[in-house]
């Protein structure tokens, strides 16, 4: 095929008609043939996807669809067997004679190797360029009529040879970086001279990977010159790319090498240790130490048995298998709980004491109730099936007394929080099935806690969820009842493991949202928060030294006195606990901290005017409390925070009709218990020697603030109502009287719940007055005589004693 070729391309004269120029010269005319005799100036037509063709190459062509077929087939049939190639404008259209470029290439068929309907593969020479001057179209078969642009032969001109040498010398980059163009060139050397610039420069155009746009630019650039210049910036370009792709290969090669050298190098040393007896086999190395761990454990008998069937399977497995991760995961978790191992209890009340006394100070009845468990455990001879839930506000030490107990009991302690727990498998575990199953928090924490009788806190036990996937609360059931937790079955451990030796303590900030069968299985005890002075001795001996230590200072740099310790309890945290007093102390010790860093050198003692400049202003003021005006009142109220003073006001416009209001996102049960208060003064208007038309003409108004604060509750009516009888009166209240209790239509005042909590929030507030219904008498009994002290404290059971104690006395 490629000899025929030659004899087709050696038989051909071409005569060029071209302008004088000093290195281009025509063919003498003695004997020539014409071109235009041997190419017709109609060509049936190939449009070409995606790129063109150039003269001087031989191409394999792939022809599809019926019309092209038929016109290879009409170009086979002609004398001359000439075709033309033309590339398409756009290639996402379809072929059309609106979408040809305007300069193609005028071919030669050398052979048909296969045609059917609908296909045909051919082999043509493509000899010269030409441009379309008419396109014609019948049956679907493009011809053009065509003007073609002969090659020409240049004489020896050295600025054409250098641009020449400038194309060779890129041709042998290439074929040094990518050996396949070699192939390529050695084909092109058989057929054409290197000394012909203009067949040199459309053969290297047509070797790049250039776009397909780009090279038809070089296919219609005629003048030799510019067409050079065009196709060196196409080669620099694909020699730059062939660079880099032969530097990410070899980049990849090294890698894959480095790789493999290390892998052989590995399996190598394997061997060798394994032929000197220094190391075994990863799965008989994985077996002894499962083995050494049981020796150290007593196992339950089911739970033996299932380890030994674990560990014999695992014998089995190769380690290549996915149930090997599984089967060894599940021996790990089996073999690392502590089945059987205790750590000795301690019961000496003293030691417990003076734990309880360093680490807390005041919450003598919660220390007298801890004591209390700890002497029962002592002379049982153990505390097992313990649960208390420590219930109180944020910041009064519900964790740290946890950590106490497990201290003074001389137990490891562990704490998990259950807040926002949606998931029943966060507490038993999810089954071996699944894809990254593990226990539950139970079984982990035994595991962290490296002994079967910890103390296991779970704190936020309050806010614990519930979704479609289970009940955690639920699930928590079986962890802490002590008639189920001696056999606890965790999903994925699926053996009983004892947690019946555990001493589980519970933390929450209030009772109502604990599940009553969950409530059911716990102590309660109360920590209600801390007074002033209180909070001043818990200022002095914990959160000074240790916000001093963490800002890396100590006293002889920083001190704050007493009295400005009470101002700022006073004016910037009256919360129960003290997270809010720490973090203002916190704060001190910041700008202390700033000022030594700026080069102060002398100590920083904080004093009462001060505290501004330091806090900035004052967060709480004691007229924001106490207001002697009349519709006015102090309430006594019980909060998740703890204690909380509350004024509730009264007021009436007049109005043709009748009408009641209140604000303040009351709940349903404060809503009723206004109701119940308007209804009261209502009824009971000669006994207060009220107007009886007074509510015919005037609208009443009853609000709490703060309106944005959400408050429910029954304990707020003799309060109300006492609001509203100051209101009609236009007669305030005694000065410093806070009260609290739930009133009935007949005027009994019934009992309320947080005597403690109140009483401390009426200290903080500076309060000498209260009332509480005379059924709380017990509970205000069992104070600490420091929480009563300096308080006058009134009994009452019908609302007349209330009206005597407010207005009367």
């Amino acid at each position: 095929m490629h000899d025929n070729f030659e004899d087709h391309d050696e038989s051909i004269e071409y005569e060029i008609e071209v302008e004088t120029d000093s290195d281009v010269h025509a063919i003498p005319d003695d004997g020539l043939v014409l071109a235009r005799d041997m190419l017709p100036s109609r060509l049936p037509i190939i449009p070409l996807r995606p790129r063109p063709a150039f003269p001087g190459v031989i191409i394999p062509l792939t022809v599809n669809g019926e019309a092209r077929v038929r016109t290879v087939k009409q170009a086979m049939e002609s004398e001359s067997q000439a075709i033309g190639l033309v590339m398409v404008k756009e290639l996402d259209e379809d072929d059309s004679t609106t979408n040809l470029q305007k300069v193609g290439v005028a071919a030669k068929i050398l052979k048909l190797i296969h045609a059917d309907k609908d296909s045909a593969h051919v082999l043509v020479n493509s000899l010269e360029r030409f441009s379309i001057e008419e396109v014609h179209e019948l049956n679907e078969v493009i011809s053009v009529d065509v003007t073609y642009f002969l090659s020409a032969v240049y004489s020896e001109n050295p600025e054409l040879k250098a641009y020449s040498m400038a194309i060779i010398s890129t041709l042998k980059e290439l074929v040094q970086i990518n050996p396949l163009y070699s192939e390529e060139i050695k084909l092109f050397l058989g057929r054409t001279s290197m000394d012909d610039p203009a067949r040199l420069t459309d053969f290297a155009a047509n070797l790049t990977n250039a776009d397909g746009f780009e090279l038809q630019d070089v296919l219609e650039t005629f003048d030799i010159h510019r067409r050079i210049d065009k196709v060196l910036v196409l080669l620099k370009k694909e020699l730059e790319v062939s660079r880099l792709q032969t530097k990410i290969s070899q980049q990849i090669e090294e890698k894959i090498s480095k790789q493999q050298r290390e892998f052989f190098l590995r399996e190598q040393f394997k061997a060798i240790k394994k032929e000197l007896g220094l190391e075994k086999e990863g799965k008989v190395s994985e077996i002894e130490k499962y083995q050494e761990r049981l020796k150290k454990l007593t196992l339950s008998e089911e739970a033996q048995k299932a380890v030994d069937e674990e560990i014999e399977k695992l014998q089995l497995i190769e380690p290549s298998s996915p149930e090997y991760n599984v089967s060894r995961n599940y021996l790990d978790w089996l073999t690392i709980l502590p089945w059987g191992k205790f750590s000795k209890d301690s019961y000496d009340l003293k030691r417990a004491r003076r734990v309880l006394d360093r680490d807390h100070y005041g919450l003598e009845d919660v220390k007298e109730r801890i004591l209390e468990f700890i002497a029962v455990g002592k002379m049982k001879g153990d505390i097992s099936g313990s649960i208390l839930c420590l219930v109180g506000p944020p910041g009064v030490g519900k964790t740290s007394v946890g950590k106490s107990i497990a201290d003074a009991l001389k137990r490891k302690f562990y704490r998990f929080s259950v807040g926002g727990m949606r998931d029943e498998a966060e507490i038993k575990g999810h089954r071996r099935t699944y894809i990254g199953a593990m226990p539950g928090k139970a079984i982990q924490a035994m595991k962290s806690a490296g002994t079967a009788n910890p103390v296991l806190m779970l704190d936020e036990i309050d806010k614990i969820g519930a979704s479609f996937q289970g009940d955690p609360a639920s699930a928590l059931l079986e962890v802490l009842d002590p008639e189920q937790n001696g056999s606890f079955r965790d999903h994925y451990l699926d053996v009983p493991f004892d947690l019946s030796n555990v001493m589980f303590i519970a933390t929450a900030n209030q009772m109502d949202t604990i599940p009553a069968p969950l409530l059911d299985r716990m102590e309660i005890i109360h920590l209600s928060g801390y007074i002033l002075e209180e909070k001043l001795e818990i200022a002095r001996r914990y959160l000074i030294p240790k916000s001093l230590k963490s800002h890396g200072m100590n006293r002889s740099q920083v001190s704050i006195n007493k009295s400005t310790i009470a101002d700022i309890v006073d004016r910037y945290a009256r919360e129960a606990g003290v997270r809010g007093l720490e973090n203002k102390i916190k704060k001190i010790m910041r700008k202390a901290a700033m000022e030594f860093a700026e080069g102060r050198v002398d100590k920083v003692q904080v004093i009462k005017r001060d505290i501004e400049k330091y806090l900035g202003k004052p967060v709480f003021a004691e007229e924001e409390l106490i207001k002697d005006s009349p519709g006015v009142v102090t309430g006594l109220a019980w909060t998740r925070m703890g204690g909380a003073t509350l004024q509730i006001e009264a007021t009436a416009m007049k109005s043709k009709s009748k009408g009641f209001k209140q604000t303040g996102q009351l709940g349903k049960v404060m809503v009723e218990s206004s109701e119940i208060a308007y209804s009261y003064v209502m009824g009971h208007l000669d006994r207060y020697k009220i107007p009886e038309d007074y509510f015919d003409g005037h609208f009443i108004h009853l609000h709490v603030p703060a309106g944005a604060t959400p408050k429910d509750g029954p304990s707020a009516g003799i309060t109300m109502t006492t609001a509203l009888l100051s209101m009609i009166m236009q007669k305030p209240v005694r000065k410093k009287l806070g009260m609290t209790g739930e009133l009935s239509l007949t005027g009994s005042v019934l009992p309320i719940g947080g005597v403690k909590e109140k009483t401390i929030a009426a200290r903080r507030a500076g309060l000498k007055t209260l009332i509480f219904p005379s059924e709380n008498k017990k509970d205000y009994d069992d104070l600490a005589d420091y929480l009563r002290e300096g308080i006058e404290v009134h009994f009452v059971k019908d609302y007349t004693e209330v009206f005597k104690l407010a207005f009367e006395a």
